[in-house]
């Protein structure tokens, strides 16, 4: 092959004028025209990108955040073992500092369930009361019945926040009194009076919720007296069971309270 030969596999020798290739041909440069940056490890950020999140802050105000959720994750577990310890059965933590639980507990987490021990109510329990009212005339007449329970029961289906009033009042009341009286309905010990006290004056006020004095007399006129009962049925066992019980209802009937003249004026709000 003739050195003149202008092929692509020609060679050309030292003083052979150089020809530029064709575009397609060309390589990339021997050398960058500027200095190189070493590449840095694999995944890492680009240099100056700002931080984010609690890594932005200084050290000191993250050291506070970590402290902070230290707190809040103590005062969590504490709280929690506390419930536990309240709803489970008894056993040595309890009956070494169950004060200290209680104390934790009451009044604002109150929980009304046993763990491991579940009793379901087999009773339905409602709680009734009339009122002896006295009108302008000074004629003295009886109301019906009031089912405050069943009031309760309205206000709480359908409703998505429910008061704890409208839940837990009446109920705890009355096991109040029943736990501080007897079948006979004296008082067992000191706290029997207290309980018939909050009694009737809880019956007091739902009745001048209700409007018992005007749709008694018509008009004005005052509560002289409540007499509250309780209605107690079986709950029916379901479809499956073969077990029987008598739906009759029973009822527990107090005696006629008197009530103080400022708790008919409305004192007791």
């Amino acid at each position: 092959m003739d050195a003149y030969d202008e092929g692509s596999d020609a060679r050309h020798g030292p003083d052979a004028p150089s020809r530029p290739a064709p575009p397609g041909e060309r390589g990339a440069p021997a050398e960058s025209a500027g200095p190189v940056e070493p590449a840095g490890p694999a995944g890492a950020h680009p240099l100056g990108e700002p931080r984010t999140g609690v890594a932005a802050l200084s050290l000191r105000y993250r050291i506070a955040v970590a402290l902070a959720l230290a707190v809040v994750a103590v005062g969590v577990c504490v709280h929690l073992g506390m419930t536990f310890l309240h709803v489970a059965p008894a056993n040595t933590v309890t009956k070494a500092h169950g004060e200290a639980v209680d104390d934790w507990i009451y009044p604002e987490f109150e929980q009304n369930w046993k763990l491991f021990a579940p009793n379901p109510l087999q009773q339905d329990i409602s709680i009734q009361v009339r009122a002896g009212v006295r009108g302008p005339e000074g004629m003295t007449s009886t109301t019906g019945w009031y089912d405050l329970s069943a009031e309760d029961g309205r206000a709480i289906d359908g409703n998505l926040l429910p008061s704890h009033t409208q839940q837990n009042e009446l109920r705890r009341a009355w096991d109040f009194y029943v736990a501080t009286h007897d079948a006979e309905n004296r008082p067992v010990g000191l706290r029997g009076s207290l309980s018939e006290s909050y009694l009737r004056r809880i019956m007091v006020l739902r009745l001048d919720r209700d409007d018992a004095v005007r749709a008694a007399t018509g008009g004005a006129g005052v509560i002289e007296r409540v007499q509250v009962r309780s209605r107690t049925s079986n709950v029916p066992p379901p479809r499956w069971s073969r077990e029987k019980v008598s739906t009759t209802p029973s009822y527990r009937e107090l005696p006629w309270w008197k009530v103080p003249q400022d708790e008919a004026a409305g004192g007791v709000r």
